[in-house]
C-alpha cells in the first residue's frame, strides 16, 4: 500500500475491481501502436449487439504534461491535458469535449501523507463544483465527496465513506445518493503469491428496502494467466479469463448467465488488446 489515505474514489476500489473490472458482454479489439517520436494512438472498435463503435485516440508526454485526444464514431473530439507534480503533491487536469461548449473543467488532486483532496469546476457562466476530500493515513482513512450546482443553488450529490486497511484486507463503508444507499464492501488476499483474493460487496437502498449482494474471487493459474468469477443474489453468475500472451497484450474472454432462467442464451464477452 502506498503512502497516505489517496483520494475519495480510491475508497472500495479494490472490491470494485475484483467484482466488477474487466467483465463485460461486447466484443472489444484494441490496438496501440508507437511512433518514432514517442507518440501512442490507440484504435478500439466495439461491438455492442448489432452497434459497433469505434474511436481513435492519441497520447503525448513531454516532461510531466501528458495530453491525450480521442475521436469517436460520433465525430466528438475528447481532449484531457494533465499536469503531473507542478508542485509537489499536485495533480493539474484539463478537460473539453469538441463541439460541446459547456463541456470544459479545470481538476486540481492534491495528495499528502495525511490527506487528499481533489477538486473540479466546469468552465461555464454557472459551472458544477466538485469537491472531495480524504483524511487519515494508509491505514484508516474517512471522507466526502460532493458536488454543488450554481445555477439552481442546490446541492446535486452529497456521499460519505470510511475506508480501514490492514496488510491483506481492506474493508469500505459509504453513504450515497443523500443517505439514501449504503454500501459495504470487502477484500482480502488469501495468497500474494498466486494472486488470490475474494471480495464482497453489499449494497442496502433505503427508499426501495433492496439489497444486492455480490461476492467474487480471483486467481493466477500462472504469472500471465488470471480467472475471475462472481456472483450476486439475482442469481447472476459470472466467469472470466484473462491471459497475457505477449507483454502488455491481453486476451479476455468472459460469460455470464442467469441461474434462475438458465433456458436463456449466456452472454459471453471478448476483449483483445495489443501492444507491441
Amino acid at each position: 500500500m502506498g503512502k497516505g489515505p489517496g483520494l475519495y474514489t480510491d475508497i472500495g476500489k479494490k472490491a470494485r475491481d475484483l467484482l466488477y473490472k474487466d467483465y463485460q458482454g461486447d466484443h472489444k479489439f484494441t490496438l496501440t501502436t508507437f511512433t518514432a517520436n514517442g507518440v501512442a494512438i490507440t484504435s478500439t472498435g466495439t461491438k455492442k449487439g448489432e452497434l459497433l463503435l469505434a474511436d481513435v485516440s492519441t497520447q503525448l508526454k513531454n516532461k510531466n504534461i501528458t495530453t491525450d485526444v480521442k475521436v469517436d464514431t460520433n465525430s466528438k473530439v475528447f481532449t484531457t491535458v494533465t499536469v503531473d507534480e507542478p508542485a509537489p503533491g499536485l495533480k493539474a487536469i484539463f478537460s473539453f469535449v469538441v463541439p460541446d461548449q459547456r463541456s470544459g473543467k479545470v481538476e486540481l488532486q492534491y495528495q499528502h501523507e495525511y490527506a487528499g483532496i481533489s477538486t473540479s469546476i466546469g468552465l461555464t457562466a454557472n459551472p458544477l463544483v466538485n469537491f472531495s476530500g480524504v483524511v487519515g493515513n494508509n491505514c484508516v482513512s474517512a471522507g466526502t465527496d460532493l458536488s454543488f450546482d450554481t445555477a439552481s443553488g442546490n446541492l446535486t450529490k452529497l456521499n460519505a465513506g470510511l475506508n480501514l486497511i490492514h496488510s491483506d484486507l481492506i474493508a469500505s463503508l459509504t453513504l450515497n445518493d443523500k443517505g439514501d444507499t449504503l454500501n459495504a464492501s470487502y477484500y482480502h488476499i488469501v495468497s500474494p503469491l498466486t494472486n488470490t483474493a475474494v471480495g464482497a460487496e453489499l449494497t442496502h437502498s433505503f427508499s426501495s428496502n433492496e439489497n444486492t449482494l455480490t461476492i467474487g474471487t480471483q486467481h493466477a493459474l500462472d504469472p500471465l494467466t488470471k480467472v475471475k468469477a462472481r456472483v450476486n443474489n439475482y442469481g447472476r453468475a459470472s466467469a472470466l479469463l484473462q491471459h497475457e500472451w505477449r507483454p502488455k497484450s491481453l486476451f479476455t474472454i468472459s460469460g455470464e448467465v442467469d441461474t434462475r432462467a438458465i433456458e436463456k442464451s449466456a452472454k459471453i464477452g471478448l476483449a483483445v488488446a495489443l501492444k507491441p
